[in-house]
């Protein structure tokens, strides 16, 4: 008798000892909530390129920690660009994935949060890569494939849209480019460009001399502006074949298309909470505007209270890299992977 109870007291351990690390199936909404808010904290992170969208919870594993009274979730979730450059600020939620015509990119995130009463990222490792230009021709004969940001035909696409922008903006300053960060090209009634970028303001008014321009200095204050732009041109047969599609004396203007969001500086906001507290208090104060696009002065009356809503981590908590896709294990956890949000319609290709 003493014996079975022996047995029976090690099988109960050893049923604990399993039941220790619980699997949570890709679809149990806890598991998703988990994914959803590391991805939104990993796109916080981010100082470059363009913020990530959950496609699916591929695997995941649960692990209680009674004694820190939560628990830490590891994940593997399938993520996919979007067009908001990072810059934006914009949840995840909130921006459009990139379709089949829009350069689309794909990849994987292995994450680690612990989980009490809010998610809190650990750590991240994110590989990313393009959808090959032969599925998407495959797919989708008549879709732009990517080009390399360094010709000289899409740096002057850049330069065409960059101009364009400058003459209609109606903004007081100069913009100048910042980086180029996408770039594709197709034929409709002649070779067309597609560019995206980003922008900063300069020290120079738009009245500025065009001689001059080429020697504005972007502005290095927490006041200067920023943007991301989409741009477009669609050249002519012999431009084509010149790799040079640059307008001269306003030739090929009406081919010239660019769209612009600029972004009011994080320290705007900031100087505009503290306005709006020193308001409160003083009847007759004049209420310095930072929420609209002006000349920039800095001699102000109240000093600006840091909003922790923008600081950064010291440290990065992870990495995103390009990288072709590698084999991986197939899911541990039952019920696992979830289902995708997005295909592109591309079968023959793993999103």
């Amino acid at each position: 008798m003493s014996a079975y109870l022996l047995l029976l007291c090690l099988a109960l351990l050893q049923q604990e000892g399993r039941t220790s690390t619980t699997s949570q199936g890709c679809s149990n909404p806890e598991a998703v909530r988990v994914a959803e808010v590391a991805l939104e904290q990993i796109n916080q992170e981010q100082t470059s390129g363009y913020i990530l969208s959950l496609n699916r919870v591929y695997d995941v594993s649960h692990t209680p920690e009674k004694e820190k009274d939560g628990s830490l979730y590891k994940l593997t979730i399938d993520v996919m660009e979007t067009k908001c450059h990072i810059s934006s600020r914009k949840p995840w939620k909130q921006c459009e994935v990139r379709t089949i015509g829009d350069v689309p990119v794909y990849g994987e995130c292995e994450v680690t949060a612990f989980v009490d009463t809010q998610v809190k990222l650990q750590n991240y490792s994110c590989a990313l890569r393009e959808v090959p230009a032969t599925a998407v021709v495959t797919t989708c004969p008549d879709c732009p494939t990517s080009d390399n940001l360094n010709e000289p035909v899409i740096k002057d696409t850049v330069s065409l849209a960059l101009q364009r922008f400058n003459e209609e903006s109606g903004l007081v300053n100069y913009f100048t480019l910042d980086n180029i960060t996408r770039a594709s090209s197709q034929w409709v009634f002649g070779p067309s460009y597609f560019v995206e970028f980003t922008i900063v303001e300069t020290v120079c008014l738009k009245t500025t001399d065009p001689s001059e321009l080429s020697s504005c200095k972007p502005m290095d204050c927490q006041f200067a502006h920023r943007g991301f732009c989409d741009g477009a041109h669609t050249a002519q047969e012999d431009e084509f074949e010149n790799r040079n599609p640059v307008a001269r004396n306003g030739q090929n203007r009406k081919s010239v298309e660019v769209k612009c969001e600029i972004y009011e500086p994080q320290a705007s906001a900031v100087e505009e909470q503290a306005h709006a507290r020193a308001d409160s208090g003083h009847t007759g104060h004049q209420h310095h505007n930072h929420t609209h696009l002006h000349p920039h002065e800095h001699t102000h009356s109240v000093t600006p209270t840091p909003d922790r809503s923008f600081s950064k981590p010291v440290v990065s908590l992870g990495t995103i890299v390009n990288q072709p896709a590698s084999p991986r294990s197939s899911p541990a956890a039952s019920s696992c992977p979830g289902p995708r949000r997005h295909n592109l319609g591309l079968r023959g290709l793993r999103l």
